[in-house]
């Protein structure tokens, strides 16, 4: 459940995450932050205890009227030809919209993509994370 103004930029593989897979991106990313409207510089300590994780209502950054509070990815299905993402919209612990997302393999681009341009983010980066972690690279 990555939070929704997060912007990942790279994936992080120092090791310094305990269990990288389990993360709701699939790995740690370092990247900034959009919830003043502007993409701005995230330190480390909050990369890693609020956009990487979600629900970061400690977060300063995080604006009091938001949709959501948090976005959560995983794959629904996969084949030769595509891989299909199911994602949920969470706010307050509780789904507020859902739906799949299907990236197409031969062209390398999305078939659908979600209205919100963070939503077609961050699953960019957690199927970024899936496919490394399928091919066998380390993450």
């Amino acid at each position: 459940m990555a939070c929704p103004y997060f912007v990942p930029r790279e994936m992080v593989n120092d090791g310094s995450w305990l269990h990288p897979s389990r993360l709701p991106l699939g790995a740690g990313w370092a990247g900034s932050c959009c919830a003043s409207g502007k993409e701005i510089p995230a330190d480390e300590a909050h990369i890693r205890q609020f956009c990487n994780l979600g629900y970061a209502s400690g977060c300063p950054h995080l604006p009091p009227a938001r949709d959501w509070d948090a976005v959560r990815f995983c794959v629904a299905g996969d084949s030769d030809e595509q891989v299909t993402l199911h994602y949920a919209c969470e706010r307050g612990h509780a789904p507020v919209g859902n739906g799949t997302l299907t990236y197409e393999l031969k062209s390398e681009s999305w078939r659908d993509v979600h209205p919100d341009a963070r939503v077609n983010r961050l699953a960019a980066s957690y199927l970024h994370a899936y496919r490394v972690r399928r091919s066998g690279a380390p993450i």
